[in-house]
């Protein structure tokens, strides 16, 4: 890595963080604020408030309507948005690098001063019930929904990040400014830019805008104990039932998590891999599957999803039953070198995204206060063993699943969920 590229950390007084990654090929730059508050941090009873509040946020400040922000943003040719996760929000601004104070300016105008008007509240509760629509009419969304609260249970992790109808029908606009008092404040926001930045004029920015923003106490949560088990949901008009089965696995800021981001390709990436050649090529059981080992800050989940017609879950299940067992008790070479080798491409080739950098070098900040080099992750990654692999397979023998079934569920396919979770 070249100086020029080399990233850069910075402290306010308050406890915001600034990051800079310089990326001098670029011809625009990326910036993003991400604030550590998501479904994560929410009591029941505001589950779905940090979503609002996202979709909010853009409905006016003291000093700009809706329509002001949108037009402030593309007369300049850059493109707004913002997206909600269980653990931070993030609002995000695109453009050319001249206007890189003006983005930092017009984000903090969002992210300080939202106004939140209650006539738009009453407007924006009318989209968000059509996004709750397309969600609640998705199998796939629905059963990675079902399959957080079969991990979780009860535990915030467990929630969906939409929310639900009833609490999307009672937020108040002093909900939405009572939640942004208490979640937003510095030392739960990192500001962040890459492109062809030029650190000291940004830094500059980030202080006028943000050198005033409350300190507050970081958003901690307790991290969430596994659970397991079975949970379903039957959707009318759906053909096939979509399937998600997994495992517990250890949270990001433990280094245990190797192995299972290792196994988790070894087992389902790629076409080539066992999970696609015996589910697809071999069983016809479905078009596409798939296993990915999601580790986040609080918790980690090795994840096998598909989906298959009614009829044919229980033999998918034991399909994927049996290839966990068979990678419990042997070894693979040539597989591990594949999957070493995928990884490592995929980590790389995110190095050239400027918003995969900026969420990763987030993460790493509210994880370990710093950011982690991606070629000492890659290292130990590679210096894993195959031993370790086997360990994470073994491991999931005997220890409690959970699955989660959603479209067109099946009595036989039910039980042999069951079976799998008891």
């Amino acid at each position: 890595m070249t100086p020029s590229a080399v990233p850069h950390l910075a402290a306010l007084p308050n406890g915001l963080r600034a990051i800079a990654i310089p990326m001098p090929w670029r011809r625009t730059v990326s910036l993003s604020v991400f604030v550590r508050t998501g479904s994560l941090h929410e009591p029941r009873a505001l589950n779905g408030i940090s979503h609002v509040v996202e979709h909010m946020a853009f409905k006016g400040t003291a000093t700009r309507d809706c329509q002001r922000i949108n037009l402030d943003a593309e007369r300049l040719g850059a493109e707004v948005n913002a997206h909600t996760d269980k653990d931070h929000t993030a609002f995000h601004i695109e453009g050319l690098p001249r206007d890189l104070p003006a983005f930092v300016a017009l984000l903090a105008d969002i992210v300080l001063n939202s106004s939140f008007p209650a006539e738009e509240l009453e407007r924006e509760r009318q989209v968000i019930e059509h996004e709750f629509t397309e969600f609640e009419e998705d199998p796939a969304a629905m059963a990675f929904n079902l399959f957080d609260r079969a991990c979780y249970g009860m535990h915030p992790a467990g929630q969906p990040v939409i929310g639900n109808r009833a609490n999307l029908k009672r937020f108040t606009r002093d909900d939405l400014l009572g939640y942004v008092r208490r979640q937003y404040s510095a030392c739960n926001v990192v500001v962040a830019a890459a492109g062809p930045v030029e650190v000291d004029p940004f830094l500059r920015a980030v202080e006028a805008a943000f050198g005033a923003m409350p300190a507050g106490m970081p958003n901690e949560v307790p991290a969430p104990a596994w659970q397991g088990g079975l949970k379903l949901r039957r959707m009318a008009g759906s053909s096939q039932c979509h399937t998600v089965l997994g495992f517990e696995a250890p949270a990001l800021g433990d280094d245990a998590h190797l192995p299972h981001v290792l196994a988790a390709a070894l087992l389902g990436e790629g076409m080539s891999s066992p999970l696609l050649d015996e589910i697809r090529e071999r069983r016809s059981l479905a078009y596409y599957a798939s296993c990915s080992a999601d580790i986040l800050p609080a918790a980690g989940q090795f994840v096998i999803e598909a989906a298959t017609g009614p009829g044919q879950v229980a033999e998918l299940l034991d399909a994927v039953d049996e290839l966990l067992r068979r990678h419990a008790e042997g070894g693979d070479a040539v597989g591990l070198e594949r999957a070493r080798n995928q990884i490592a491409v995929r980590t790389l080739r995110a190095l050239e995204q400027p918003t995969r950098r900026l969420e990763s070098a987030v993460q790493d900040v509210f994880t370990f206060g710093r950011m982690r080099d991606s070629q000492e992750w890659l290292e130990r990654l590679q210096a894993t063993t195959a031993s370790q692999v086997r360990e994470v397979f073994a491991g999931m023998q005997g220890a409690r699943a959970a699955v989660a079934l959603a479209g067109s569920v099946s009595a036989k396919a039910r039980e042999r969920a069951q079976a799998l979770t008891s």
